[in-house]
Parts: C-alpha cells; structure tokens; sequence
C-alpha cells in the first residue's frame, strides 16, 4: 500500500486492492490537480501502482472514482503528529504510539486484526526497530532518543544493550510442525535446558503428561499451543510476549494459561497479551491499550487504562481520554437467560442415545432433538468428543449404535475445527473460485454476501489463491463458505478461531440473521464464552473425562446448561452491570464463594457499587 500524510491526512493505497490492470486508473485520470499537470498522484513503474504525494489535498475524488475501494483519506487528531512509531515502506502502514509496559503487571491488546498488533510485538520484541515513520532505516540510539521522557526509554536502552531477554509466543502455531520435529518431551527438554523441575512443573500445569511421546506432526490445534506456550514458560526471560494463546483452547485451558501468565508477571517480568478473547484477557490483564483506526492503513494504540474500564469502553464504542468514537454502536450483552421455545413441528433432527468408540476414546450422546430456529453452543473441555458428535450428526462418520434422525431432506454446512487440510487440498484454487464451488456461482448475489464480506474482510483476498493465506485468512475464507451454502444445518466446528472480536461479532450477527430468517438451525462448537453469551439461545454440555470417556447431554436452555457446564469446570461468571459482559470471579472472591452458595454461575448480576469495589 502507499500513503503520504500531509499535515494530519494521511491518503492511502492498499496495495492488496489495488488493481491498475483491471481499471483505466481513474485515481490519476479524475485527480483535479493531476489534470492541470501537478504530480499530486502518479505511476511509479517500479511499485506497479499509483503513489499519492504530497500535493494532495484530500478533496476525495479519487476515492469515490476507485472501482476497487483501494483508496482511503483520513484526517487525524492533531497530537499524533508527532506520534508516528512505524511505517511500511516509503508509503505503506503506519502505526502510531506504542503500549507502555510496566514491570509486574500484564499489559492487554485489544484490537482489530490489521491495525499493527503484530508490529507492536515486533518492535517490543526487538524484531523490528521502528523506523519512526522515516525514510531508510533508524538506528537503536535514536529510537531510544524519540521515547526520551517516557517510560519506554529506559525499556528500549536495556532492550537494544541486550540487558533484556524475550521471549515472543507467536499466533498461528500451526506453524510449528514446519519448523521443530520430534517428540513433546524431547523438544521441551531441549529447551528447558537440563532444568527437570521447571519441566515437570509446566507440564504438570499444563496438562500435558498424554502427549509427551507424541510426535508434534501429530498434534491438534490445541495440543501445539499448549506446546508453544509450555517452550515459552520454560525459557528464562525479562519480557514475555503471547500473542493469541488461548485459540483452541477451552475454557479451563485458558484459565489455566492465564494464571501461568499472571504468575509471570508476579515474579517482576515485562508481559505482553495480545488476544481477542474478552473474558480471558479480563481475567488475566491489569492493564489494557486499545487499537483503533483503520485495519491495513493506520493504527493509534490509546493511552492506558485498567483493564475492566478499558473493556467496558471497547464494546461502547467510545474511547474517553481520546475523546475518540471507535464504533458507531455499542455492544451489549443480555443479563437475563433467553428462553428456548421447543415443539414437535419445529424438530429438524433428532438422535436415539448413541455410542461411538474411536481408538481408546468412548463417547455416549444422550438422544435429543434440535429446533429449528435454534442457535445451539456446544461446550465442554477439550478431547471430550465435541468434533467426534458433530462428524457423526453430519454423516461424517457412523455411530456404533443408535441412530440420527433428520425430518425430511436436511442440507448440511460443515465448517471443520482445522482448516489447514481444505487450504492444501485447494492450494491452487483463488478464494473466488474455492467459494463458488462450495456455495454456488451465484455467492456474491445472495443477500448476506455484503455482511459476510464485511465482515471477515474478504474483499482483498478474492483472486488468491488459498495456499498463499496465512492461518486466520484461510480461517475466514472457510467461515464465509460455510455460511454462504444454503443448508438447514450449519455445524460449525471453532469458527471465531483467529478472528478479531469486531469479525466474531459480525459473523455473530450473520448467523443469527440466517438462522432467524430461514428458520434453520446451527449447532456451534466454541470456546469463547462471551460470543457463546452474545450468540447462542440454547447449550449443549459435553462432560466426562478427556481423551478417555466424553458424556453428551441433550441440547437444554441457557441458562440451565452454562450452571452445568460451569459448575462441572469449577469457575463462576458474574455480569458487568454496566454493558452485561460475563466476567470471571476469582476463585475465592466474596462473589465467586456467594454464586456457589446459592447455585448461579452465570447471570448473577452485582451491583454497580459492588463492582466498583473489586
């Protein structure tokens, strides 16, 4: 992409949706001061496309005149002038501001994915010196200069005169398996470097004594971070960075994850979490910033602020200290269970009790029916035999006894939990023609293309290919698959996985658009208890012991089935009285001891006084 700020304004070009072979280059043919022979725009031959110099004066044609929406000016609050951290190339990406970390305290990010999350943990990592939006490149003494009089200097001297260790957890660990072969313990012993105690300590943690001599090209999406993050508790460092360490992980793995990052942070280390799961990173951050501008053009990281107030000013879309609306409305959560409403004439399919043997797995289903109309979430640990129902009521695979019952002709859409496999097997198939084929020529004619295409972003990706996308972009080319075929079951195996919260709430509200217009249903396997809150009006709860025996329950209303289900996982929920998120209790906090007593995991509702008090 290109861009050149002139002042405050910043015009750009993204590169990714910048096509001049496909268009009569009408940025440069309607510029006004192109045509009076001035170089406000112009093609460089070398880049392949237009540059925008500064000349511009920001009148906005040539942003109404892209056939491809690949042109966007914006002005910029005054102070952020002097702000500019990063930029990509001579007019790429610029990232204003950064986080200031604070020695025994997590620090939280929050964000869209494109606004330079990644970049921040980069820089912060000392990956990349920030090149403070100049020409060329900078060098350490002056980044150290440019943060002089905050509390980053003394962080970037000790950094870049190496007195800091990192270590730098990164997000797509399916990854992994390319890089670092051999078993689980022969790799983390190697990098526990003879330390057998810390070893077993975070093995014990973790939970990982079942996969120690598994080869790692074997491992589940949830197995491998659970190994990535035992490789970055082992190591011995200053600062820790973890970017995304709960995907694929359930909810007491993510607890789990999130006190050994507490715990970090308690022994005097710099701590970084960038994730988009909002309760998790509650729980464990004290500290958030917030990313806000406009994702593969600019991001502005906000000033400071505690992580419950951060939050809170996140999902209402207005940020106070930047006096910055982020959001044209606010999100909230409802405080009271909704209520399923079941008959006979609304069945779509039901099941006798089943049994399913795989290996030295056991699962039983106790029979059910789902409803049409119905958004049901399915929850329970990991290795629990989540995936292994959802295959078999897709046909998928064959119970070893009972049956699956669907009234009359029931069209399935099937997102798988990895996507990985579908990227290899279509490698050479552009987005464009991988969606035609799995919902039809027609996909960008139906009437939720526009929502899903916002949505997830899929604009950019459209002519490449699926074996040049990263993790997250395969992810949302599937979602979008799944949901644009015309079916009356949507089985959707982890899809907020690598999503940022602002797409998890738009695929949110496609779903349930289609579910509640076309009287279907969708059965959702998820881990992020605040979408399952914002999404689901019904709970499937899968118990038992992992890998071993899994026990699914029939299909119950919201609120009976989060007080089983979390009851089960030994964690309490309250409401935030202000937007009505669920948040984590501390176990053995005055609410957490109160909600057990009187049997309410979920929809206790303190009053804003005595939130105010934690």
């Amino acid at each position: 992409m290109s861009s050149h700020q002139h002042g405050l304004r910043i015009a750009v070009i993204d590169k990714d949706l910048c096509q001049p072979r496909k268009c009569n280059r009408e940025c440069i043919r309607f510029c006004p001061l192109a045509r009076t022979g001035k170089r406000a725009i112009y093609f460089d031959e070398n880049l392949g496309r237009p540059v925008i110099t500064a000349l511009c004066t920001g009148c906005g044609i040539c942003v109404r005149k892209c056939p491809f929406k690949a042109i966007t000016i914006v002005n910029l609050p005054t102070e952020l002038g002097r702000d500019c951290v990063h930029q990509y190339g001579i007019s790429g990406f610029k990232l204003f501001r950064l986080p200031i970390l604070k020695v025994g305290k997590v620090v939280g990010i929050l964000g869209q994915n494109g606004l330079g999350k990644t970049t921040i943990a980069k820089i912060l990592a000392g990956e990349i010196v920030p090149n403070l939006c100049t020409e060329g490149q900078r060098s350490p003494e002056e980044v150290i200069k440019f943060f002089r009089g905050t509390e980053l200097q003394p962080y970037f001297q000790d950094l870049y005169a190496k007195k800091l260790t990192v270590v730098h957890k990164l997000q797509y660990i399916e990854l992994i398996p390319m890089y670092i072969k051999g078993k689980v313990i022969d790799v983390l012993r190697k990098v526990a470097g003879g330390d057998e105690a810390k070893l077993q300590e975070v093995i014990k943690l973790l939970r990982l004594e079942n996969i120690l001599d598994r080869d790692i090209k074997h491992l589940s999406g949830g197995e491998l971070q659970k190994l990535a993050i035992a490789a970055a508790l082992l190591r011995k460092a200053d600062v820790y960075i973890f970017d995304e360490p709960t995907t694929h992980l359930d909810i007491v793995e993510r607890l789990r994850v999130a006190q050994a990052i507490r715990d970090l942070a308690a022994r005097g280390k710099y701590t970084v979490v960038i994730d988009h799961d909002l309760a998790v990173l509650d729980y464990l951050a004290d500290l958030v910033v917030i990313l806000y501008g406009k994702p593969g053009a600019y991001g502005i990281v906000s000033r400071t602020r505690g992580a419950r107030e951060g939050i809170n000013e996140y999902l209402q879309g207005y940020l106070s200290t930047e006096n910055m609306v982020i959001r044209d409305r606010a999100i909230t959560f409802r405080t009271t269970p909704p209520e399923r409403k079941v008959s006979k004439e609304k069945i779509l399919v039901e099941w006798t009790d089943l049994k399913k043997s795989l290996g030295d797995f056991k699962l039983e289903v106790k029979s059910g029916a789902l409803y049409r109309g119905e958004i049901v979430a399915v929850l329970g640990p990991n290795g629990i035999g989540k995936t292994t129902f959802a295959r078999m009521l897709v046909g998928e695979i064959e119970p070893d006894e009972g049956t699956v019952v669907p009234y009359g002709e029931v069209r399935i859409s099937y997102k798988p939990q990895y996507v990985r496999d579908i990227a290899v097997k279509y490698s050479d198939k552009t987005v464009r023609e991988f969606l035609a084929l799995y919902a039809g020529r027609d996909f960008v004619e139906k009437p939720i293309w526009p929502d899903i295409a916002s949505g997830l972003t899929l604009e950019p990706l459209l002519d490449r290919e699926l074996g040049t996308l990263s993790g997250g972009e395969v992810q949302r080319v599937v979602v979008a698959a799944a949901l644009l075929k015309d079916a009356e079951l949507y089985v959707l195996d982890e899809p907020m996985a690598y999503l940022d919260i602002e797409q998890r709430l738009r695929v949110a509200t496609v779903i349930r658009r289609i579910i509640e217009e076309r009287e279907v249903v969708a059965l959702i396997i998820e881990h992020d208890i605040t979408m399952v809150d914002y999404l689901a009006n019904a709970v499937m709860v899968f118990s038992g012991e992992p890998g071993k025996h899994g026990i699914a329950h029939e299909p119950t209303d919201l609120k009976t089935g989060m007080n089983m289900f979390l009851k089960e996982q030994d964690i309490t929920f309250r409401r935030e009285p202000r937007v009505g998120r669920p948040r984590i209790n501390k176990r053995g906090s005055v609410l957490d001891r109160l909600q057990r007593e009187i049997g309410e995991y979920y929809y206790y509702v303190p009053s804003q006084e005595k939130e105010e008090e934690k």
